[in-house]
């Protein structure tokens, strides 16, 4: 396992053993969106502010590359899907692990939603990548969500926490789910996991004391860090934002002082 050892020291800190991911995929899904219209601009502000690692697609790292300032670990999207489809909810892949090792990937992901019209589809494809990943020694991080016609709530622990454990049993590294809405209920999902568990941050919140209270919730239930994309490029500096993140994961920075630290 020595190979996934050496790519996962590139995304996760040596020293907290978590991770700041800010996810940039946004534009398969749903187009160039505000933050991410110009992608290399995007990922120099994040990676200024402390981001472990940045994930998107196959053909973005051609004109988002690091070019200057400091290295940030690359997560390479294997799943795609766009709003514009009969069915959102259904992903396929479009990318491969062996392309993302020639790209220069850390890591790949992949998205499933359980609960899906097309779940045994995205199993499937869950399953097979791990396969891969294993051959290659490349650290697999799935994307797990409960989304259908069946799931009355995505966000109830029962879901969350099957979710997860799905994950930690067909192969994946590194875990992402939705938080759970307190530190009680979101200690369930961590202990049934057996992986390192980072949270989604979810649709642009209102303030950032709603994204600040979530990830120290979050953090005190053990989870590994964070993969939030949108609460962080559409922040009116996402510099700053990323930065607070990066101390409240790697350091320990209390809520408190992380909204002082924002209102500097």
């Amino acid at each position: 396992m020595i190979g996934k050892s050496v790519r996962l020291e590139r995304i996760m800190d040596r020293n907290s053993g978590r991770t700041v991911i800010i996810p940039m995929d946004h534009g398969v899904t749903v187009g160039p969106i505000k933050g991410l219209t110009n992608l290399r601009d995007a990922v120099s502000k994040v990676v200024a502010g402390g981001a472990n690692a940045v994930l998107m697609h196959k053909g973005s790292p051609r004109f988002c590359h690091r070019g200057r300032g400091k290295d940030v670990g690359l997560i390479i999207h294997l799943s795609a899907g766009t709003t514009l489809s009969p069915d959102p909810n259904a992903k396929e892949l479009a990318c491969t692990v062996e392309e993302a090792l020639k790209i220069g990937a850390d890591a790949v992901s992949v998205h499933i939603n359980l609960g899906a019209d097309t779940d045994k589809e995205m199993l499937r494809q869950l399953g097979y990548v791990g396969e891969r990943c294993m051959e290659w020694q490349m650290p697999l991080l799935a994307m797990m969500y409960t989304r259908g016609p069946k799931i009355k709530n995505e966000y109830d622990v029962n879901n969350v926490k099957h979710a997860a454990r799905v994950a930690a049993e067909l192969g994946a590294d590194i875990v992402k789910v939705v938080y759970t809405g307190s530190p009680e209920s979101f200690s369930e999902v961590v202990e049934g996991c057996h992986l390192p568990v980072v949270i989604a941050g979810g649709e642009k919140m209102e303030t950032d004391e709603q994204i600040v209270e979530m990830i120290e919730g979050a953090l005190k239930a053990g989870a590994a860090g964070l993969s939030i994309g949108r609460n962080a490029f559409q922040h009116k500096d996402p510099t700053k934002i990323v930065s607070v993140f990066s101390k409240m994961v790697h350091d320990g920075l209390s809520k408190e002082d992380a909204l002082k630290m924002l209102k500097e």
